[in-house]
């Protein structure tokens, strides 16, 4: 799925570091202001212990996780919406994610100085929002005025579009970003085109010193509260130390730094399952002795489109899918027991796939 995932954050927020701890692809952070001017991608291993499962289950030769594509923004500034600097071709790389990871620094170093001068994540997230609501207040104005053409010209429903830009145009004066504006299908119609920065979903991180790895602190408490009426989920990660994490080669040795912080898993993992599910992904799984593999999906997709997944031929001459529950599986241990079980059901054209479902596809093309 061509689908990803942008950091964002203010400057010496811990993005690049956060980056680094999940992604395939390193990069270099810095304590120094602006020492960016480009934005990182890379791919990130979702993260799934039933691959591990169904690999010893079956014999598998090798495993191999599902991804998703990851791009770390350069930090942004007051400004940076009304066309300052090289902000402004960062907001640019933030329309083109799916959904945002929005850093927010809640720890102290005074080697690590804070571009405002004092460590207060959420006046950071406003400001942020602000360059983002920038933005998306002169891309909706453009579109007024295309708008106004239109009537000019003749077109009747553009009346009905500038009505519906007028009330972006007013929210957004109110500093309000677009996903929060609650407005249906019949009005984001007219904006649908511009893919309007504050529009996506977003994850709020907040990147703690080691020692709130578990239970936060005053700062995660502020941002808590701050975004308490977007329903938006929080997460607590202690970044430098899971870069530190991420760097040892034995698991025995990870497990131990974790537990010592009082953690069972890392924090990246979590993240990394909350943006796969921000992004509206779920994983189907196939099985076999060559491989184990997981792949990613849109939920709500039949069987043909997932089959599509995995390559176009299956899904052009789809006849059938053979589904298996991942729970079914692993409780009674092979294909040919879920069979005798009953638990092994043969899905047609509509199917909706489930996420865990083991699949075999049938097709003939």
């Amino acid at each position: 799925m061509a689908l990803k995932c942008g950091i964002i954050g203010i400057t010496n927020t811990g993005k690049t570091t956060i980056f680094n701890c999940i992604s395939n692809t390193k990069a270099e952070s810095s304590n120094f202001v602006f020492s960016t001017n480009k934005s990182n991608i890379g791919q990130i291993n979702v993260p799934d212990y039933r691959l591990d499962v169904l690999t010893k289950l079956v014999s598998a030769a090798k495993t191999i996780a599902t991804t998703i594509e990851i791009v770390d923004i350069p930090g942004l500034a007051k400004g940076s919406g009304k066309g300052e600097g090289v902000g402004n071709s960062f907001l640019a790389d933030i329309r083109q994610t799916d959904a945002l990871i929005h850093v927010l620094r809640c720890f102290d170093d005074e080697n690590l100085p804070h571009i405002d001068g004092s460590v207060n994540p959420v006046r950071d997230k406003e400001t942020v929002d602000l360059e983002m609501i920038f933005k998306d207040l002169e891309s909706v104005e453009k579109k007024k005025i295309k708008f106004e053409k239109l009537v000019k010209a003749g077109e009747k429903d553009a009346k009905k579009g500038i009505e519906v830009i007028n009330e972006y145009i007013a929210n957004f004066e109110n500093g309000i970003p677009a996903r929060l504006m609650g407005f249906d299908e019949d009005k984001t119609q007219y904006v649908q085109d511009l893919f309007l920065l504050t529009e996506k979903p977003v994850l709020y991180v907040c990147n703690v010193d080691e020692k709130s790895a578990v239970r936060g602190n005053k700062y995660v408490d502020a941002v808590r509260a701050a975004v308490e009426s977007e329903k938006a989920e929080v997460i607590v990660i202690a970044g430098r130390a899971e870069e530190e994490i991420a760097e040892l080669d034995a698991d025995e040795d990870k497990l131990a730094f974790l537990q010592d912080m009082g953690l069972s898993e890392p924090g990246v993992n979590i993240l990394v399952n909350k943006a796969y599910e921000l992004l509206n992904l779920q994983t189907f799984l196939t099985a076999g002795p060559k491989e184990v593999r997981a792949w990613t999906i849109k939920k709500g997709m039949t069987a043909p489109q997932a089959a599509g997944v995995i390559h176009s031929d299956l899904e052009r001459g789809f006849i059938r899918a053979e589904v298996i529950k991942y729970e079914d599986y692993v409780a009674l241990g092979s294909e040919n027991a879920c069979k005798a079980a009953g638990k092994f059901h043969i899905e047609g054209k509509n199917y909706v796939v489930q996420d865990g479902d083991v699949l075999n596809i049938r097709f003939n093309v």
